[in-house]
């Protein structure tokens, strides 16, 4: 019997690969507004956590910060969601995997939903999950959910489907994953090969450093 009874899935940095369109749309939004872009090694760090908190910690106010936001996804529109997108290699297999083991899985991503089914859809892979959750516009803070609300959501979207919610896991590779499922007492595999610094997996239950480690670690 597996350990897991339902699976979420982070998308950026554990899924895919979308470095090489965000970090090119990120320098356009930052010279719109002639400001200096960060340094490239700076950029990939904003790749998981909600956009609109890392412009603000790059020194915009609040309103500017979702003006900038509004702008990325603008550029990423007109590029294509799933333009310059990858998919790591072997996670695909351990998706089809995990859902001929029966077990349920969802997306719980802070990218925005209609992004990441952009990308599922490109790829293939949307109906190898049972539902898929990203984040959605948050009124109370005029920016999109955190963290937190999208695993809610999805674990509230798996039960809807029938799905044994009691013990799920969470595939992440930022802290932001580890905290927001923490608040659901939710444990987390910890994706090394995604975009987090190492001290970023403090709290996961364990770190995988392939496809092939984390198919053992979900079902054998």
């Amino acid at each position: 019997m597996p350990e897991f009874t339902c699976i979420l899935w982070d998308v950026d940095g554990v899924i895919a690969d979308a470095s090489a369109g965000i970090l090119p749309r990120l320098r356009e939004v930052f010279t719109s507004y002639g400001m200096q872009p960060p340094a490239p090694e700076e950029l990939s760090r904003w790749i998981g956590p909600p956009m609109y908190e890392s412009f603000q910690r790059s020194g915009m106010e609040r309103e500017q910060s979702l003006d900038a936001v509004a702008r990325y996804r603008e550029l990423a529109a007109r590029d294509g969601y799933a333009a310059s997108v990858a998919i790591y290699p072997g996670v695909a297999e351990v998706l089809r995997a995990v859902q001929d083991a029966g077990i349920p899985q969802s997306t719980a991503s802070s990218k925005p939903e209609n992004q990441v089914l952009a990308i599922l859809d490109h790829y293939e892979l949307t109906g190898l999950l049972t539902t898929v959750a990203g984040s959605l516009p948050d009124p109370r803070t005029g920016g999109n959910e955190d963290k937190a609300t999208v695993i809610g959501r999805a674990l509230t979207l798996l039960e809807a489907a029938g799905a044994d919610v009691s013990r799920p896991v969470l595939i992440g590779d930022r802290v932001h994953d580890i905290e927001g499922a923490g608040q659901h007492g939710i444990p987390v595999i910890f994706a090394e090969w995604g975009f987090g610094d190492p001290g970023e997996s403090e709290g996961s239950i364990l770190q995988v450093g392939s496809a092939t480690e984390l198919r053992q670690a979900l079902i054998g």
